[in-house]
């Protein structure tokens, strides 16, 4: 039934900042634009190995129930240096969440969120699973047998 992830999406009432402050945290541009790059109302980004996708949708389509407070689900993305992501995001001016916590027994499940300067939360985690996936999709380089 549940496939992957397919496109997360964040709601922000100024779209051209919240271009802006995803391309310096990302360290990319976005990709696609709709209706079109002067006024758009939706704009995406590729995202790390599998290039999910990461939308940002002008609040003015925001359902009109949308909570005032940062809430609901938080997407967690799996990076490499948790403490350095997350004073990084705080650095460009994301607001603490939930601080660095160990999930499980002990496995490397270590998770952290801040609430970007648009009221989305932002989750980011270590993640063993992760990592071993991406390690196995990725072909170890063979050796010339001469």
């Amino acid at each position: 039934m549940l496939r992957g992830l397919a496109t997360i999406s964040f709601y922000a009432d100024d779209l051209a900042a919240a271009r802006a402050w995803y391309e310096q945290v990302l360290g990319i541009d976005a990709y696609y634009a709709y209706p079109n790059e002067e006024t758009p109302g939706y704009i995406e980004f590729r995202v790390g190995d599998d290039e999910h996708e990461l939308g940002l949708i002008d609040a003015r389509y925001a359902p009109t129930d949308r909570p005032a407070q940062p809430s609901g689900a938080v997407a967690y993305w799996h990076v490499d240096d948790l403490e350095g992501a997350l004073e990084r995001l705080l650095a460009l001016g994301a607001t603490p969440h939930l601080p660095i916590t160990a999930q499980g027994d002990g496995e490397g499940f270590v998770t952290a969120s801040v609430v970007d300067p648009f009221g989305n939360i932002l989750g980011i985690m270590t993640n063993p699973h992760y990592r071993a996936m991406h390690e196995a999709r990725t072909p170890t380089p063979t050796r010339d047998p001469s």
